[in-house]
């Protein structure tokens, strides 16, 4: 893509571009992006039905990825998903990592049991597939530090937390795992210093970075519709957290995202 811009090379390793923020958008959103320099987004599914719209988009846009789950905010809501269902799915060259799963008790603390249930499906189907499991974390430290580390005890698999927002501890836990943590934009707001601190602390060769589009658009857009061109912003926040130059910080989420994402990379160099 050097063609059309001389930024460096970034991934929008998490957004949903099935959300109707982006009907009929598609072409201009993903052309922003490779002017932005980001080369790759992986656009997430977080109900299994709408798994085939979801892998249309993959599928009509060269730079897009996708993964599937079912988000823990909707695990009461729909049919429990199932480790054949989920392999199956994951033989799609373009499906790239398993989720977004995980618990959420601010908003569904009443769903927590199916939600716990919901998970451990999920982690078994990363474990399966060797493709990483996209966690969802909200108010739920505990529980998740415990069910993620029982069942990695159980059987290995590699994992990244995304829009990393939870506290100091799980953090350090995840890594000690060898999961990885993902910046939003939430990390670039004036108030984030404690999550700033969170990654700081963290090895730079397990950080990712990620819109969450269409939501936590980071400055100049807060407020505003975030899209995977505003990655590279949160990406130069994410620089000046580890003191790296903007470059060096985005070959080395490149280098983090093409490890932990292998299938994309494998997927990239066959196109």
């Amino acid at each position: 893509m050097s063609d059309m811009t001389d930024l460096p090379e970034i991934t929008d390793s998490h957004c949903h571009l099935d959300f109707p923020d982006f009907e009929g958008q598609l072409e201009d959103i993903v052309a922003r992006a490779g002017r932005a320099g980001v080369t790759r987004m992986v656009t997430i599914c977080t109900r299994l039905r709408l798994e085939p719209q979801v892998r249309a988009i993959a599928e009509a846009h060269a730079p897009v990825f996708y993964a599937a789950g079912t988000h823990p905010m909707s695990a009461a809501d729909e049919p429990l998903a199932t480790l054949d269902e989920l392999v199956a799915l994951a033989k799609h060259p373009k499906f790239v990592g398993i989720g977004e799963t995980g618990l959420d008790y601010h908003y569904t603390a009443e769903s927590k049991d199916i939600q716990q249930t919901s998970l451990r499906v999920h982690v078994e189907a990363a474990r399966e597939t060797g493709l990483p499991l996209i966690i969802h974390s909200r108010d739920a430290d505990e529980d998740m530090a415990r069910i993620l580390t029982e069942e990695f005890q159980n059987g290995a698999y590699t994992c990244v937390m995304h829009c990393y927002s939870s506290g100091a501890e799980l953090a350090r836990q995840m890594l000690d795992l060898g999961f990885y943590l993902s910046m939003s934009g939430i990390a670039t707001f004036p108030r984030s210093q404690e999550v700033r601190d969170i990654f700081a602390a963290a090895p730079v060769d397990r950080i990712l970075v990620e819109t969450d589009a269409p939501y936590l658009a980071p400055p100049p857009f807060r407020g505003k519709r975030n899209e995977p061109a505003y990655v590279e912003k949160t990406a130069r926040v994410g620089a000046e957290v580890f003191g790296m130059d903007y470059a060096e910080f985005a070959a080395q989420t490149q280098a983090n995202f093409d490890r932990l994402f292998s299938k994309a990379q494998l997927k990239a160099k066959a196109a």
